[in-house]
């Protein structure tokens, strides 16, 4: 009898137990972890709910993860190019730092796209002007027809600026017609002559056609007279030949007020063959120097 009363006391204590455990336990519901399951920072909750893919960080394969473009960038996950300036949002953001929110980032007329694709020009660059020319990149390219990333779109040594300046062509590189420095030639007299010889007036004829194509150039006439004789007689005679050289240019069709002429005497240095009584022909010369009226010289001159 006592024995049984042991096993009912042990049996009571057992249940009494487990009541007293079961009693204990928390009434918390369980939280459960949020799944990311393709980890691009997007719950699958959250793809699913913007009709995105849980299994795929870059649901319209731009190059930004679904994530970022919607908590980074604010562009659309389901577009790989957001604001269609023809570049992916990633490239833009990646490649290029233009904003893919922004058809045109820098603002200069041209879309980013147009930009990197078929200009070749920055489109992050707030002058607008790849070229530094001083005509913006969307002028060069819907105006002018010139080449944004070339200066010198018509390679004549003038910047396409300085010929829209002038008001010259800048695609055509003999405008304006630019004559150098030593290209209208010198001409010789005989001893104690100022009369133009039949070889220094085809020279003089060549000159009279660069200046007749060249009407922004003026032409500056100096004359010389060899070491024989007087300074004065010298200086007269000098005079006499630039008139000679002038009258030639005007009676062949150079306006006179293109025209300017000095009679300077004695050359300022002697011929090394110079003789005593008959001087030297290279020191009895007429020089006919281009004078450029133009606004700007070309590159390297």
């Amino acid at each position: 009898m006592k024995r049984s009363l042991h096993f009912l006391v042990l049996a009571l204590f057992l249940v009494g137990g487990v009541v007293f455990q079961a009693g204990c336990k928390s009434s918390e519901p369980v939280v459960e972890e949020p799944v990311d399951t393709d980890g691009d920072g997007l719950t699958d909750e959250q793809e699913i709910a913007l009709g995105l893919d849980p299994n795929s960080p870059d649901f319209d394969n731009d190059g930004l993860n679904d994530g970022d473009e919607i908590n980074t960038y604010n562009t659309d996950p389901k577009n790989a190019d957001t604001d269609g300036d023809g570049l992916s949002d990633g490239d833009e953001v990646n490649s290029y730092g233009t904003d893919p929110l922004k058809v045109d980032t820098d603002g200069d007329g041209l879309s980013d796209g147009d930009e990197v694709n078929k200009y070749n020009t920055d489109p992050t660059d707030a002058n607008g002007d790849a070229d530094r020319d001083g005509v913006s990149d969307v002028d060069e390219i819907m105006t002018h027809n010139t080449d944004p990333n070339n200066p010198d779109s018509d390679g004549d040594g003038f910047s396409d600026g300085q010929e829209l300046d002038m008001g010259t062509n800048p695609l055509n590189g003999s405008d304006p017609v630019f004559i150098s420095s030593d290209a209208l030639k010198t001409i010789n007299f005989a001893f104690d002559r100022s009369n133009i010889s039949d070889a220094a007036a085809a020279t003089l004829a060549d000159n009279v056609e660069m200046l007749k194509n060249a009407p922004a150039f003026r032409v500056r006439v100096d004359a010389y007279t060899d070491h024989v004789g007087g300074d004065q007689y010298n200086q007269r005679l000098s005079l006499r030949r630039a008139k000679s050289v002038v009258d030639f240019y005007t009676q062949n069709g150079i306006s006179a007020d293109r025209i300017e002429s000095r009679g300077l005497g004695k050359a300022p240095v002697p011929c090394m063959d110079n003789t005593p009584d008959r001087g030297c022909e290279a020191n009895r010369r007429a020089e006919s120097h281009p004078v450029s009226t133009l606004k700007y010289a070309p590159k390297n001159y």
